[in-house]
Formats: structure tokens, sequence, C-alpha cells
């Protein structure tokens, strides 16, 4: 990575950021401060309230039309909105038109909103005036006499009961039912009004409620058919407007256009943050790729004004961003390192063996023929679907695809069919539930040795990762004492092992591996303190010597591969071994439930299997392998203009 320092007159400013941005090569970084200059300073609040406007006009737009969509089962067209770098820039010319149609789908959404408070509004009378839709007569008419006091109104049905018992004992009440549902009765009430002390407890008691509309000179029939009607009216209405946004919506595009503009103008002008100035000029620096700095010269030799510009090396002490350059297939891998923390431009990059490593154990956790199909053409598909278009989903999906031929291959060796030892084919490897190897004299599983001896393997890679980092810095000794030492060390550690296993017929290696690790670790903490002084040579060595104990635990996390494929194992073998019992008992009813059982059994299975796998697979590299030498704490390189969020830039 190498840096660009820049100068160019301030007009310019504008003119200089397209045609970076037009490389997709520069990531823009902090000025530092410079004598007679001062920071810039850019009001980006109206381009930002802009974008806001335009983003929830689209937002209307899109979301409008996704409904309508579906509720006529129309599939939607997938347009493409690859656009060159001329239409992009063009797109201030958008402006007018664009601001047009943000001012009626505004305006559209208000009355929609409005409507849609009326209709929320009416439906609440609707329901309070149904109960009166029986009354005939005028609702006004419902009004007192000289000498009588007339109630309508409704109650709760529970108190109706009472309410008439009370009534005839007070012999002051004549109540009449009108109508009722399963919550409320509609009653008239009729006393006379020197009898108001005595009745209205009574009323209250009950939870009577007067009617809201006793003004009305409409009957209730009427009024309730009314407000029917306007409800008609007010979803025709909506619906009118509903037609006028939908009408707008061939404005989609351009609308995605102008939006990513304005985000591209916004960014422009907070960029201008890290950038210095004078009267008449701008400073910038900024990271460039080394190789793309022939085609950033010529964009800047292609701005008509000013520019003077000179590249350089990074100083010792900057962190340039850091840019990837990997293989399609390692690519899909940088997201789980980037989980962790991304690389640091200091440090070379470890995906392409972690790749293998979190393959190999991805697959030998799931360990079949069968899973594995599924995750490769499952993981497959989802990445062919989403080739076009980086993404989270395309990466893991590739993940589990790759993790998916290691599955077959691990699969093959353990003869393993959906838990179903197939006749036909030989077995490699022992059975992970019940095969057991001499260890010591003690009986252990034979695959947690061989889980074991993978992870003596990956740490042998780590310590020779951490010797590559050094040789890297020039720090040819630190590699050897601190890197191939301790790999020396991983490797006696595994020979011994093998030796020790009974089954393995070859002891020798027990002491030849005892050797081994024995002279490394002596060497290991002879030079531990090479760096300390008195004191602390001791103590460093010491350290290296309980530095045993961390290893031996970082050798047992590996349990884990062999902990998630037996459990994994042992259900895929039990699900497909009472399914194939119901399926061969010729009982149609058995039969349907042996199906089920099979493909809902191993969905189960697979979907739990690949959740703890992705998990603890992830683990084993953040902890063991890159505990070794990883540094990280990088930041992914993001070149001006580089982040769209509904077009993408035709290079």
């Amino acid at each position: 990575m190498g840096k660009l320092n820049l100068i160019a007159m301030s007009y310019d400013r504008d003119a200089v950021l397209n045609a970076l941005q037009r490389t997709g090569a520069t990531e823009i970084k902090l000025q530092k401060e410079t004598e007679a200059t001062t920071p810039m300073t850019v009001n980006s609040e109206e381009l930002s309230a802009r974008l806001a406007s335009v983003e929830a006009a689209l937002g209307c737009l899109c979301d409008e039309t996704e409904n309508y969509n579906k509720e006529n089962k129309i599939k939607p067209t997938v347009e493409d909105l690859e656009i060159s770098f001329t239409e992009f820039t063009e797109a201030e010319n958008l402006r007018g038109a664009v601001e047009e149609v943000v001012a009626k789908i505004t305006a559209l959404q208000e009355q929609s909103r409005q409507i849609r408070s009326e209709i929320t509004k009416n439906d609440r009378t609707i329901k309070s005036a149904e109960i009166y839709s029986v009354v005939k007569l005028p609702l006004c008419g419902f009004a007192d006499t000289q000498h009588a006091k007339i109630r309508l109104g409704t109650i709760p049905v529970a108190s109706v009961d009472n309410l008439m018992k009370s009534a005839e004992r007070a012999g002051l009440l004549y109540i009449e039912t009108l109508s009722r549902n399963t919550e409320e009765a509609l009653l008239c009430a009729a006393y006379h009004k020197s009898a108001v002390q005595e009745v209205e407890p009574l009323l209250q008691e009950a939870n009577f409620t007067a009617c809201p509309f006793a003004g009305d000179d409409r009957s209730g029939e009427e009024l309730y058919n009314c407000l029917i009607g306007k409800r008609a009216e007010l979803a025709n209405r909506l619906e009118s407007v509903r037609a006028d946004l939908l009408a707008l919506s061939g404005n989609i595009r351009t609308l995605k256009i102008y939006c990513d503009y304005l985000a591209f103008e916004l960014e422009k002008a907070e960029l201008s943050e890290k950038m210095r100035e004078t009267r008449t000029t701008f400073l910038l620096e900024a990271y460039v790729p080394k190789e793309a700095q022939d085609k950033v010269k010529e964009a800047l030799e292609g701005v008509s004004g000013a520019v003077y510009y000179e590249f350089s090396e990074p100083a010792e002490d900057e962190i340039p961003p850091t840019l990837y350059k990997n293989n399609a297939v390692v690519k899909n891998f940088e997201t789980i390192t980037n989980m962790y923390s991304p690389v640091n431009s200091r440090e070379f990059d470890p995906n392409t063996i972690m790749a293998v490593f979190y393959s190999i154990f991805l697959g030998f956790i799931m360990g079949d023929i069968g899973y594995g199909l599924l995750m490769f053409l499952g993981g497959g598909a989802i990445y062919m679907k989403n080739r076009a278009k980086d993404s989270g989903l395309k990466r893991l999906s590739g993940v589990f695809a790759i993790g998916g031929i290691c599955a077959i291959v691990w699969g093959l060796l353990f003869n393993s069919f959906f838990g179903i030892t197939l006749s036909f084919m030989p077995t490699v490897m022992p059975n992970a539930k019940d095969d057991m190897w001499k260890f010591m004299g003690i009986s252990i599983p034979a695959v947690l040795v061989i889980s074991l001896e993978i992870g003596i393997v990956q740490l042998l890679a780590g310590y020779i990762c951490k010797a590559v980092q050094y040789w890297r810095r020039k720090k040819v000794w630190d590699g050897i004492w601190d890197g191939v030492t301790w790999a020396v060390f991983s490797l006696g550690v595994g020979l011994a092992i093998i030796g020790l296993v009974d089954e393995a017929k070859m002891p020798i290696l027990a002491y030849i591996g005892g050797e081994i690790a024995g002279v490394s670790l002596l060497i290991a903490i002879l030079t531990a303190g090479r760096h300390e002084k008195l004191l602390g040579k001791f103590t460093k060595g010491f350290g290296a010597a309980y530095g045993v104990i961390n290893y031996a635990s970082d050798i047992l996390s590996y349990a884990r591969l062999y902990g998630l494929m037996l459990s994994g194992a042992v259900i895929a073998q039990i699900v497909s071994q009472y399914s194939v019992q119901f399926v061969t008992g010729g009982n149609p009813a058995l039969i349907i439930l042996g199906v089920l059982l099979m493909i809902i059994g191993h969905a189960f299975n697979l979907a739990i299997g690949l959740l703890g796998a992705y998990i603890h697979d992830a683990r084993l590299q953040y902890v063991e392998f890159y505990g070794r030498f990883y540094e990280g704490e990088g930041e992914i390189f993001t070149p001006l203009g580089s982040q769209h969020k509904y077009i993408s830039l035709n290079k």
C-alpha cells in the first residue's frame, strides 16, 4: 500500500474527488497538520436532509410496489442497477425531477396518513353505532319530557338481569331491551324526574353508557348505514392515493441512482474534515494500492485544473488499511477472520492457511457423505444465486459448500451416509462411537486421538506462521527461537502420541518424538529471555517451561472436534435406523412416519451440527491457531465512493 500526497486549487476539489472515486483505488486518510493550513470545514447538514428526504420517499414507493406485487401475486422483475460512471456523475442533473417526484410522494403519503386516521376514527364510531342500527326512530327523539327522563344507552350483558330486578323492586323505572350482542345490551329507560336520586345510582351500578349520538336527527339505522358508506368512500380514496403512488413506481430506478449519488456527495463533504486548506488550495492524503498508482495518476492527469501530487511510502509507525488479495475460494473465509479482527497490513494474510484448516475441521465434525452433499449443493446453490454481488450470505454459503466437500471426503473415510454404514464401501477410519485405542495402557476413543493429532498439526502451522511473521520483519533469529523451535516441539509431541498408541505399533516414535520435544523445549527455555537482563532471563525461561501446560490445554481443546462429530454421528445413526425400520415395516402409516422422521430428523441434525461446527470451528481458529501469531486490529481498505446501497458502478 502506497500513499498519495496531493495539493490542488479549492475550486477543483470536487473534480479531484470525482476522479479519485472513478479509480476505486483511493481511501482518504487524515491529513497531518501542516504549517499555514487549517482543517477544512464543509456544512453537510443540507445534503444529509436531502438524502433522508429522498430515501424516505423511495422507501415508501418500494413498499407500496412490493405490497401490490404480493397482493396480486406478481413476480417482481429484478432490475439491473449497474450503471456507468458517466451516468452516476450526471445524476446531479436529476435534482429538479427527483425533487418533483419526492414532493408528489410526500404529498400522497400525507394524504394516505390522513385518510388512514379518518378510517381508524370512523371504524371506532362504527363499532359504537352498530348496536344502535336497530333503532328506526330518530335518535334525537329519545329526549326528556316535561315530567320524565328518557335514557337511551348500553350496559354490559351480564348486568341486564340485575338491573331489571332492581327496576321491578323500585317500581320507579321502566326499561325496555331493544337489542343485544355478546358484549352489551341496548336499553331504553324511562323514569319520573322526581325519582332521579333513586334511579341514577341503579344505572351507574349497572355501568350504563348513554348514547353518544343522542342529538342526531337520523335514526340509528340511518346513522350506521351512513358510517358504513363513509368507510367505503374513505377506502376508495385510499385506493386512489395508492394508485397514484404506484403510478410513480417508474421513478424507482432514478431515485435509487440519485440516493447513491447524494450519499457519495455526503461522503465527500464528511471526508473534507480529514483534509486541510489554505486560502486558495486544499491538501489531501490517501492510501493507494501500489498496483493502482498508474490508474490514479492517469485519473488525476485528466483533471483540467492544476493538481500537484506525489506517491510515497507510509511511515514506519503507520498502519495502512488492509487490502486482501485472495482467490475466489479463500475470499469466502475472509469473513470469518474479519469477525475476529481484520488482518493488519503489517502482517501476512493467514486466510489461505486458516481456510484449509477451517474446511478440514468443518468436514470432520459433519463427517458424513449425505450431510456433505447437502452442504455442497445447498451452499453452492445459494452462492450461485448471489454470485453477482458480494455479501456475507454469499461468502458464508461458499464456506459451507467447501466444507461440504471436506465432509464428503471424511464421510467416505468413516463410511457414513446419513449415519448408515454402506456395505459395498471399505471403512478406512475407526468408528467414532465404538472403536477404542490403547494409549499408555488406557483405552480411549480412537477418533479422539485423531482429533488431538489434527490439533497438533494446526498448532505446528501456527508456529510456522509466527516464524514467517518475524522473518518478514527481518527478525530471523526471533523467528527461529520463538517460531521454528516450538513448531519442532509440536512435531515431537505429535510423533510421541502416535508412538504411545498401541495400535500404531511404532513405539520407536515415542522415543524419537520425546527426544525432539525435549530438546526443542530446552532450546525454547534457554532462548526465551534473550532480550531480557539478569532476572528477566530466568523468569522468561520459567514462563516458557510453564507454557507447556497451556500447550497441553490447547491440544485438549481439539477434543471438541471429536465431541461434535460423535454427537452428530450418533443422532444420524439413530434417525436412519428408526426410519428404515418404519419404512420396511409394511404399515402405510409407519412408512409415512419413517419418511417424515428421515427428513425432519436429518434436517434438524444438519442444522444443529452446522451451527455448532461453525461456532466451535471458528473458536479453534481464533484462540488456538491465531493465538500463536495473529495481531489483527486492521481496517479494511474502503475506497472513496465504493459503498453503494442501491447501485453498482460498471468498472
